[in-house]
């Protein structure tokens, strides 16, 4: 069902690895681009290491602030992935092993390669249900309006097609962007809050490129918003206001 207001979501991403640089997050990105599509709006993101505590504090304050929290990692087979634990903590229920996803994970393996490691990721918070996980097999679940899925970011990816059911969707966000050569973010700050505070129901943005050394320098003006005409005509308004400001605007 859609609805008009967006249903807003938060991200929680677990791992000591991503907070010691060791391995890049890539999954908010996914996430935030799969929200987008279906008009939700991520409002925060959170990284925390594999501390239960952390973890439950972290996920009961996003949790009570939003429509939905998306959690990626920490839910394979080794001591250090905690999160059903940590979720069935901050939920206050017991977690168990689940008989459907014992028995996805029971097909999965052969015999004699079923160990007790492996058979860790069948166990899920009480009142949890499964997210389908295409490519391993091992499942992601859901409790609440809390999603919990796999830090693999292939993996992640696959188990949002299970998801988008399950969400109220909201309007869609229409973007516009703007892209002016040769000036930086300080000659047009005057005009783009002017333009911001004509129009307070849509938001503008200022992203600079080029400042590396590479190319041309410049600044992208983006303006968003969930009325499509009040975009277009923040858009042509902006453009004419740089054009007689003698600032170019380059053709895309």
């Amino acid at each position: 069902m859609t609805d008009h207001a967006a249903p807003t979501a938060a991200v929680l991403i677990i791992g000591d690895e991503i907070l010691s640089g060791r391995t890049q997050d890539v999954n908010l990105n996914a996430i935030a681009r799969f929200l987008g599509d279906l008009g939700i709006d991520v409002a925060e993101a959170r990284t925390v290491g594999d501390r239960q505590d952390r973890i439950v504090e972290a996920l009961n304050a996003l949790r009570g602030a939003y429509d939905y929290v998306f959690t990626t990692g920490g839910i394979g087979p080794t001591h250090d992935d905690i999160t059903a634990d940590a979720v069935g903590a901050a939920f206050g229920v017991a977690v168990r092993e689940h008989p459907e996803a014992l028995a996805i994970l029971e097909r999965r393996y052969g015999p004699g390669e079923f160990n007790a490691a492996r058979r860790r990721m069948a166990r899920i918070p009480e009142g949890g249900t499964l997210i389908a996980n295409p490519v391993t097999d091992a499942p992601g679940f859901q409790i609440d309006n809390v999603f919990v899925m796999a830090g693999v970011p292939k993996i992640m990816t696959a188990m949002l097609q299970d998801l988008a059911p399950r969400l109220r969707t909201g309007a869609l966000v229409h973007v516009r962007t703007i892209r002016v050569v040769g000036v930086g973010e300080g000659a047009i700050a005057d005009l783009l809050r002017a333009a911001a505070g004509a129009r307070p129901d849509l938001s503008f943005g200022s992203y600079p490129f080029g400042l590396g050394g590479d190319g041309e320098v410049g600044t992208q003006l983006v303006i968003r918003g969930r009325d499509g005409a009040k975009v277009d005509a923040a858009e042509q308004d902006l453009s004419e206001n740089l054009r007689s400001s003698s600032i170019e605007i380059a053709v895309t």
